[in-house]
């Protein structure tokens, strides 16, 4: 007997010897039970992840390849449209990288799709930071932009720059945007020049929906279309990448895209850009009846509908008994369920009853 074992039998023997005749009785059950012949470890044949597993199993063979600035240039040269989707967190961002999305925009949006506010300008750049975090861990192959909230870059093209660093180093995302044409010229200037890749914003901008008097279309005049493209116009000589048109006249953002050497992204703004971008839960129709879209958001699924069928159908199953069924139990050898029973048993005695 080795030196480590008597020393554990010693204890043992001691312990049993200065405990209550109960007790005793059951730390020797314990022991007996213990004490039994276990079977040989065998490694397991495969390894089961947990029902809450990130990424599927269509991740690991998923090869498409990464898609970077010169991918979208690649693109925009030969004519090819660019989509673009919002994604708020893990399962949206991958979701949508899986669906083969050119670019996820990780869009303030998420204030009121994913946070309940009432508007953008509620939501700051920390919660930027952690939406873009999620996504990033779902976005494997898509370009990721972040949007810079409202009161993280106005005040100076100084404070643009911080934000921006800390939505790129903290946030993971690759390039960011903002909103506002010609005003915001300087910020994106400075971005650009600390090489952070910039996708500005013009025509309806959300952040300013008070100053523009609600969520009108803008460019629907002579002097309003020949200002969005005079903000194009100075958005792209300050370095950004591509521009979003929002809520303009399809034939103003049609000379618009073709006056300028970047991409257009439209939302609300025809088919004549270079392409195109949606909020996510408002094209999958994830959200209830009755609730407000805008004229240019189309719904290609029911989301919510589904959703609400399936979590009905769970608590019918759960009320009635027949969820969980055996195929979503675990089983256990009779011989051990019997032994367990019996132990069970016999230290209730030992205890004086249950």
């Amino acid at each position: 007997m080795s030196r480590a074992l008597a020393r554990a039998t010693a204890v043992s023997t001691n312990t049993l010897a200065t405990t209550p005749v109960r007790t005793r009785a059951t730390a020797i059950t314990y022991t007996r039970l213990a004490s039994r012949q276990r079977p040989a470890y065998q490694p397991p044949t495969h390894v089961r992840h947990s029902s809450h597993s990130p990424l599927g199993a269509s991740s690991s063979t998923h090869t498409r390849k990464k898609v970077t600035l010169p991918t979208l240039a690649a693109m925009h040269k030969r004519k090819e449209p660019i989509t673009m989707l919002t994604a708020h967190d893990f399962p949206s961002a991958h979701a949508a990288d899986q669906a083969g999305m050119d670019v996820i925009l990780v869009g303030d949006s998420l204030a009121m799709v994913a946070m309940g506010m009432d508007d953008t300008s509620e939501v700051v750049l920390e919660e930027m930071i952690l939406h873009s975090r999620s996504v990033m861990r779902g976005a494997k192959s898509a370009f990721v932009v972040a949007d810079l909230p409202m009161g993280s870059y106005e005040v100076s093209p100084e404070q643009a720059l911080q934000s921006a660093i800390r939505l790129v180093k903290e946030g993971r995302v690759h390039a960011i945007k903002l909103e506002g044409g010609i005003e915001m010229a300087p910020q994106i200037a400075k971005i650009t020049g600390a090489g952070i890749p910039v996708l500005a914003h013009i025509g309806l901008t959300p952040q300013r929906q008070n100053a523009l008097g609600g969520f009108r279309v803008q460019g629907k005049s002579t002097a309003g279309a020949l200002k969005v493209l005079q903000d194009a116009k100075a958005v792209q000589a300050a370095g950004a990448f591509g521009v979003v048109l929002e809520a303009v006249p399809a034939e103003v953002a049609a000379v618009v895209t073709e006056k300028l050497r970047i991409p257009t992204i439209g939302i609300g703004a025809g088919s004549s850009c270079s392409g195109q971008v949606l909020v996510q839960v408002d094209m999958l129709g994830y959200y209830p009846p009755g609730r407000f879209l805008p004229k240019f958001a189309k719904r290609f699924g029911d989301v919510w509908g589904e959703a609400t069928r399936a979590i009905e159908a769970y608590k019918s199953e759960v009320k009635g008994g027949s969820y969980p069924a055996p195929e979503h139990t675990y089983p256990m050898p009779k011989e051990d369920l019997a032994e367990f029973e019996r132990v069970v048993d016999e230290l209730e005695k030992v205890a004086g009853g249950p």
